[in-house]
């Protein structure tokens, strides 16, 4: 791949100084005008099972100040189009608020949850018991698919219009009409005649081409092959006469664009075994950055105002001590995104968050580009991983980007939030995860800052499994294992049950003391290069470098090969108008080339193919199988394989961030017919009672250790380290010895 050329080093440290004097006046700017100016709450409702609690559904009303240091890194925010006759920036944004009916029980304690792609975030039984509150606000401003902006969203009391009913979170940001740009979208595996749809993880692509009616200047490309690292085998273009933008139907009878997603028809319709990549210009950008100012704004509203410039009341008014932010995957990547940008101060230079907590979230979400795509996964093309991804200031060589840290701009303000960290397998393996621990040219382990613990849940799939335990776990064949993103497949192994329950129980009550007590959370624990007593469970993503045990049934080896195994960082360059290091600006290369492939690190596993380095786990100390941070996208001839779906398009590589299992034979004679090179369930455990004894001395492993609750009831069972857990607080101990206990395995 080429090296950075030295313009583009220049580049990149012209705009780095300018963002180091943005954030230096951060400290000094005098108390800004822009903010939340207005709030309607448009429904009340009681929460079933909650008697104490209630539902506030609204909208809140913002403003803010292109000239305002606190907002100067927003692409496009003093364009004259992003702009009101007042020379402000609007913006509209969605809020539940979940709190005591009787704000005198409320406990202080405001969770500012981000919404996956609009979704709504369930609130813990323990933390109603706590009588905490729950906000949360909208951030993502694409106005497409679970997003999308309702049609009368700013419709006001006794005007005569009726108010929209909450269906999901939305931000309105402005809208720069009339402006162009190009935009790489990609098909996969479609088959027929009728129109496909230009999604992104799903979602539709939330811009329109120039022109729906004339793909003239818009190129078809066919891609007959693709590997992990991005090396693309093309099939020629398709002529521009066979193929159409529509809104549906076929090429012979297609229907018009008036609505997302924007749709492909093709003359002679769609070979499921290619991939088609268009390259076309796209019209009216949003000013994303927009949205994650107004999710800045909103928290800083309900914990400081008293009331709106209308004079209505804010309905938590002086009620909050500690604010909380937290997101789960895409939105995990949002308050990683959220705090390099500084947001985590208000226009009033205060703390908006106290405690912070990425859960499952390896990068940035790309949601302060021109054409930004906040739905994208990192699949080919996408952004997402550019500049910093770790906490502490660090260089980049490897990009040739200016040294920096996620960190940098809260530092100088002081106003870093408490952050804790919770990620696993699949993270690592599809989500670029271990950049943020050891950086682009990896040596040595990154510093972790006072104010970060890491956990990392070793073997685990996006999320966490059923936690499921049993010694005939389904087959593919009955239970599919869908491979994530648009179109993708599904897995060749079964699912993985790895739970995060039990850790994310943990650390949600660790994270509110560390906040609200400042009592330290257990010790961070990770996979590093070097750790205690020199000991490396971070290596290559080889095989031989993993210690990967060979022969295990079902497994197919192919799949370590470096074309298809563990998505790298991509290094693209979009461009002379968009910023490397804040991952902002306008990109202008679509596809954008690739200058450098990062390969990522990944766990050391046992001899069982389990990793280690991670969280003491039942699971990891008392398996039941080999627990992958991977799967295998099946091909016609493997298990899992769909009919519908003629031929994956990344048959035999990773299948994107989801997890498998392969599970132990069951005796000794069961693993020796299948060659198996892993011990038995008979030959570990013995028996049934063998199994439970095991299974409890991981669970006082991980209790012990502080990453497991264990209360009163698990005191009864005769655990160790047991302690008086909050109210509401689940006892994960007892949960998991009783699972045990009831479970067929060697039954």
């Amino acid at each position: 791949m080429a090296k950075k050329t030295p313009s583009r080093a220049r580049r990149i440290g012209t705009c780095s100084a300018t963002a180091v004097a943005a954030a230096w006046l951060f400290a000094a700017a005098p108390a800004a005008q822009a903010r939340v100016t207005r709030i309607i709450v448009d429904a009340t409702a009681d929460i079933s099972g909650q008697p104490g609690y209630q539902q506030l559904t609204g909208r809140a009303f913002g403003e803010l100040d292109p000239g305002d240091p606190h907002n100067r890194l927003i692409t496009d925010i003093s364009d004259p189009g992003a702009l009101g006759s007042d020379g402000k920036a609007h913006y509209i944004a969605s809020f539940v608020l979940r709190k005591p009916k009787d704000m005198s029980t409320a406990s202080g304690v405001m969770w500012h949850d981000v919404p996956n792609r609009g979704g709504d975030v369930t609130f813990p039984v323990d933390s109603y018991a706590a009588n905490d509150m729950q906000l949360l606000s909208g951030w993502q401003g694409d106005n497409a698919g679970g997003t999308s902006v309702p049609a009368n969203v700013g419709c006001l009391p006794n005007t005569g219009c009726t108010a929209p009913v909450f269906v999901h979170h939305y931000v309105q940001t402005p809208v720069l009409s009339g402006v162009l740009g190009r935009l790489t979208g990609r098909i996969v595996n479609r088959s027929g005649m009728n129109g496909a749809p230009l999604n992104v993880m799903g979602n539709p692509i939330p811009y329109f081409p120039a022109d729906w009616t004339n793909n003239s200047g818009d190129t078809l490309t066919i891609h007959t092959a693709e590997t992990v690292q991005g090396v693309v085998t093309t099939g020629g273009t398709v002529a521009n006469t066979d193929w159409m933008y529509c809104g549906g139907g076929t090429f012979a009878a297609p229907l018009p664009v008036t609505t997302l997603p924007v749709q492909v028809c093709m003359r002679n319709g769609f070979d499921p075994t290619k991939l088609y990549q268009l390259a076309y210009t796209v019209r009216d950008p949003y000013v994303l950055g927009a949205g994650t100012a107004a999710f800045r704004d909103v928290e800083s509203f309900f914990r400081y105002a008293t009331a709106d410039d209308y004079g209505t009341a804010n309905p938590v008014a002086g009620s909050t001590k500690s604010a909380i932010v937290r997101g789960v995957s895409q939105s995990g990547n949002f308050v990683r995104h959220f705090i390099f940008l500084g947001m985590n101060q208000d226009e009033n230079n205060r703390i908006v968050h106290d405690g912070a907590w990425p859960l499952i979230a390896g990068r940035r979400v790309a949601n302060n580009s021109r054409w930004g795509q906040p739905d994208g996964v990192l699949e080919l093309y996408q952004m997402g991983s550019e500049g910093p991804q770790w906490w502490h200031t660090w260089p980049d060589h490897t990009r040739n980007v200016r040294t920096g840290g996620i960190l940098d701009r809260c530092e100088k303000t002081d106003t870093c939030p408490k952050i804790v960290e919770t990620f696993g397998g699949a993270e690592v393996f599809a989500l670029k995860m271990t950049t943020s621990w050891v950086g682009t040219n990896p040596v040595v382990d990154i510093p972790l800052p006072d104010n970060v613990r890491r956990y990392y849940l070793p073997s685990s799939t996006h999320g966490g499994g059923n936690g499921s335990t049993t010694e005939n776990p389904p087959d593919v064949t009955t239970a599919p294992v869908g491979c994530p993103g648009n179109n993708w497949g599904n897995g060749q192994l079964r699912a993985n049950p790895v739970p995060s329950t039990g850790l994310v129980n943990r650390m949600r009550l660790a994270l509110r003391d560390w906040v609200t007590q400042g009592t330290e959370p257990p010790p961070s624990v990770w996979p590093h290069m070097t750790g205690p007593k020199n000991q490396r469970n971070l290596v290559d993503s080889t095989q031989q470098a993993m210690g990967f045990p060979s022969g295990i049934p079902g497994i197919p080896y192919s799949v370590f090969d470096a074309s298809n195994f563990v998505f790298p960082i991509l290094d693209y360059d979009w461009g002379p108008l968009y910023n490397e290091y804040n991952a902002s600006g306008t990109p202008t290369n679509a596809p954008p080339p690739i200058q450098n492939v990062i390969t990522m690190k990944v766990p050391r596993v046992d001899a069982d193919g389990n990793e280690l380095g991670g969280v003491p786990t039942v699971q990891r100390d008392a398996p039941l199988g080999t627990y992958l941070g991977w799967n295998v996208t099946a091909g016609p001839t493997d298990k899992g394989y769909d009919p519908n779906n003629p031929r994956p398009f990344h048959a035999g590589q990773v299948c994107n961030y989801v997890g498998g299992m392969v599970p132990f034979a069951i005796t000794k004679a069961d693993r020796m017919s299948s060659g198996d090179p892993r011990l038995s369930l008979e030959e570990r455990y013995g028996t049934h009672d063998g199994y439970v004894q095991a299974v409890t001395n991981a669970a006082n492993n991980a209790a012990c250790g502080g990453y497991l609750n264990a209360g009163a009831t698990a005191a009864s069972m005769g655990a160790l380290c047991a302690r008086a857990l909050p109210a509401g607080v689940t006892d994960d101990w007892a949960a998991l010895v009783n699972q045990a206990v009831s479970s067929d395995v060697l039954q």
